[in-house]
Order: structure tokens, then sequence, then C-alpha cells
């Protein structure tokens, strides 16, 4: 049976592959079926219908409204920035340094990198999106112990079209071996090192005459959260706050100097309790030259003048988020628009 069985098998194998592969099998060969095949009539459309054309491919609708009304509720564009250039601006508080640069993250980006390859100094990490990147261990000549590398962070500032950037500098002795798992700190293991190179690279950035031009602008570092760091918003109760995302003793020392540099007259104030006692008169237009129109502040005088009101500029914080608020401390008229104008003063005036 067993021999029968194995005779009959290649038998069968031939008989499928007949039946797969042969002239009436289900894939024959039909590479010669075009000699066989028959000349039919060219088709033809009929004459009671059109022939397809391009131009009825899409039509452009009609406009329905014959007037402006149509856009009143479009939001109206972002008036262009006027605020005044200040450069590369090395900035601290407390043990704390950053440098100011009035460029977009985006145009920042490509320049710190510029900067340490100009330095022949490789970066092991980079993360345009967070605005973070870190150099490889760097080896100096004059430093035969230690190894050291960088940190640096870039975050947009205060005000749209501002940069700042954080730098923060590690080291481990050259006797170790070089850590696979990195634990940055969060001060620098050496002030003085970070000084050195933040100094170097505020000069690198002053030296650059290109950091406006959109060519050299990085799309990736683009996406870095644009907001800038201080925004007037409507509160729940629908009061005007001006909101920062910084640190509350930052927070403190930027309104004072605000205040300062408004001219705003401070009658008091309380870093615990967090607030200031201010007098303002509010904002009045004047033509400061001819053809253009500045927006000046009743200054100086503002202790004496009759017209000035007493205002409390409150701070609060809120979840890293520090709210500062104006309100009144006298009856105003219903129609004032003080506090909302002092809030202005004060966004206005940060740096």
């Amino acid at each position: 049976m067993l021999k029968r069985l194995l005779i009959l098998s290649p038998v069968f194998v031939l008989s499928a592959c007949n039946y797969l592969m042969g002239d009436e099998g289900m894939f024959r060969d039909r590479g010669g079926d075009y000699a066989e095949a028959q000349i039919i009539p060219q088709m033809a459309i009929p004459e009671d219908l059109d022939s397809y054309t391009l131009d009825q491919l899409y039509v452009v609708p009609e406009l329905f409204f014959t007037s402006n009304d149509a856009f009143e509720d479009i939001p109206k564009p972002k008036p262009i920035e006027t605020r005044r250039r200040e450069g590369v601006i090395i900035q601290s508080l407390a043990e704390r340094r950053w440098i100011l640069i009035d460029a977009t993250p985006g145009q920042v980006w490509p320049m710190i990198r510029d900067y340490w390859t100009s330095l022949q100094i490789i970066l092991d990490y980079e993360n345009p999106s967070n605005g973070i990147m870190e150099t490889a261990w760097v080896e100096a000549n004059n430093d035969r112990e230690t190894r050291h590398k960088y940190r640096v962070i870039i975050e947009p500032g205060l005000h749209s079209g501002y940069s700042e950037i954080y730098m923060l500098h590690m080291e481990n002795p050259r006797t170790d071996n070089i850590p696979i798992v990195l634990n940055w700190p969060e001060t620098s293991n050496s002030p003085d090192m970070e000084r050195q190179v933040m100094t170097s690279v505020s000069q690198y950035l002053a030296d650059r005459n290109d950091v406006y031009q959109a060519s050299s602008s990085s799309l990736l570092a683009g996406s870095i959260e644009s907001e800038s760091k201080a925004n007037i918003v409507e509160s729940a109760s629908g009061d005007a706050v001006l909101e920062l995302k910084v640190p509350y003793d930052r927070a403190w020392v930027q309104i004072r100097t605000a205040l300062e540099t408004a001219e705003i007259f401070i009658v008091d104030s309380d870093r615990d309790a967090s607030f200031f006692n201010v007098r303002f008169a509010g904002i009045v237009a004047e033509e400061d030259e001819p053809g253009f129109i500045g927006r000046l502040f009743r200054s100086g005088d503002n202790e004496g003048d009759e017209t000035a009101k007493d205002f409390s500029v409150r701070l609060m914080e809120t979840n890293d988020v520090i709210n500062v608020v104006t309100e009144a401390l006298e009856i105003l008229d219903e129609d004032s628009q003080l506090t909302v104008e002092l809030l202005q003063v004060i966004n206005d005036n940060l740096t």
C-alpha cells in the first residue's frame, strides 16, 4: 500500500500542475492571446451628449454679501511690534543670571549652535522644540583636572519678539569615568565658569548682525512656547489681569522696576503682603515729534497732581503663575479706565 501511494503521488502532482498552469489551467500563459484579438468599432459619444470639458470641473460660487458687515467679527491682526530694540543684555537676580535678547527663540537657536561650532565644541543633545541644547564634555588644555559640560535653555521673554537664554555648568573630575546618566544641578557647579561662558555668548550674539534675518531662523525652535511670559488676560469675573510666568521674587522686582521706569509714584509697598500702593493720573496722548504720536504718562508730579488717584497693585501666586491686579482705593467715575491703563503701563515697562 505504501509503494502504491508513493507511485501515485507524482501523478497527482503532475495533474495538479497541469490543472493550474496548463493551456486550460487557471494561470495559463496568456502572452499570445493578442494575436487572436478581434477589432471592434471605436467608442463614440452619443450626439445628444456634450463632451466633458475642464472648465466645468469647479465653478466658483457667487459672493453672497454686498457690504463689509460680514467681516466685522473677524479679529484684527496683531500690530507690528514697536517696542524699542535693546540688543543683548545680561540680567541677574540674586544668584540667577540670563541673557535678554530682542530676538525670537527661532532666531536665537541657530546662532547659539553657530557659537559652539565656532569653538569646535560638539553638541551631545539638541531639542529645538523645548529650546534645550547640551555640549559634549569639554577638556580644556589649561585645566587638566576637570572636564566641563554646558546646558543652554532658550525661553520666550516677557514680551513677544524677545528671548531669555539660561545656562548651566556641570563639571566632572578627569580621573573619573564619564558619567552615562546625567543629573543636572539646579545651579551651576561653577558660577564663575557659567559667568565666563555667558559673557562670551552674549558678546557673540551682540556681534552678529543677521539676528533679525528670516533666513537665519529655525523652524523647529520656532515651536518653543510662543506665548510671552507677560500677558494681560481677562479673569473669570471679567476684570483685566496681568499674568506673569516667572517666580515671585522676579515678579516683585519686575513690577517695582516697571513702576519706577514709568515714574509712577509709589506711596507704600510691602513685599510680604504682596502689594504696592501707587498714585496714578492716567495716560495722555501727546505729539512727541512731528508725525509721531507717543503715549506719555503724567509722571514725576503724580504725587501732587490733583487728577491722580490712589491704586493698589497686588501680586497673587496661583499654580506657578503670578497674577497682578490693580484696584482703585477711592471712588472713580463709572466710565473710568484708570485701573486698566495702570495695568497696561506696568506691562509696557516690563523689561
